[in-house]
């Protein structure tokens, strides 16, 4: 037991680390208003009905010459949050709406008409889905749980997650393969159609050059 312990422990540690490392830091310029140079986009995928935590820290204080939004949205048309003039940590937490790529959006513009001497602002960004958005200190304290059942259940979650993920794909890839089927029938039947029309077209002009020069007694 006194083992099991230890390697959930070790492995546990390994995630969060790599988690931690998955984390983004970019240094976001200041533009007019509109400027596309002031706009910064982060893309990820998420499943539908899923659990996402959006945890942006950003450096600076408000009234400092600049101005960063927040925008998240996914590729159909779904709204998850517009913070505005943001400035230390902010926490969004969404649940998906659809099978589809979502985009973190910052947009840094000047807030007046006086230059300020370094206009960046420094941008960490953590984007946690699914089993790893979820507060798992909170699960434990409301359930009653041991840490290695904590564990357990975070790592069945993950699994859990990892298998719906690889159905999704495999049924994606049934859907591309049959698509794939249906354009090459398609192709080979207006194929074959379209050398049945030039054989019958082949075909009429001879009969009616036949009777054409028949009719004028060239043969």
């Amino acid at each position: 037991m006194a083992y099991l312990q230890s390697f959930l422990h070790t492995l546990c540690s390994l995630l969060l680390f790599l988690a931690c490392g998955e984390a983004l830091k970019f240094d976001i310029e200041a533009a007019s208003r509109g400027d596309p140079k002031g706009t910064r986009c982060i893309r990820n995928f998420v499943a539908k009905d899923t659990l996402v935590v959006v945890t942006a820290t950003v450096d600076g204080y408000k009234g400092d010459g600049m101005v960063v939004n927040m925008h998240i949205k996914d590729a159909v048309g779904n709204e998850y949050g517009r913070p505005k003039d943001v400035a230390g940590e902010q926490r969004m937490a969404f649940t998906s709406h659809a099978d589809a790529s979502f985009d973190v959006c910052f947009e840094n513009h000047f807030s007046g008409s006086k230059g300020v001497g370094h206009p960046f602002r420094h941008v960490e960004l953590d984007i946690d889905i699914g089993a790893d958005a979820k507060d798992w200190s909170a699960v434990q304290a409301t359930e009653k749980l041991k840490p290695v059942e904590t564990e357990l259940r975070r790592i069945e979650e993950m699994v859990a997650e990892i298998v719906a993920e690889m159905d999704y794909l495999r049924t994606r890839e049934q859907k591309l393969r049959d698509t794939n089927e249906s354009t090459n029938t398609r192709v080979k039947w207006f194929a074959f159609g379209t050398m049945g029309m030039l054989v019958a077209l082949g075909a009429w002009q001879v009969i009616y050059l036949r009777a054409y020069f028949r009719s004028k007694h060239l043969i």
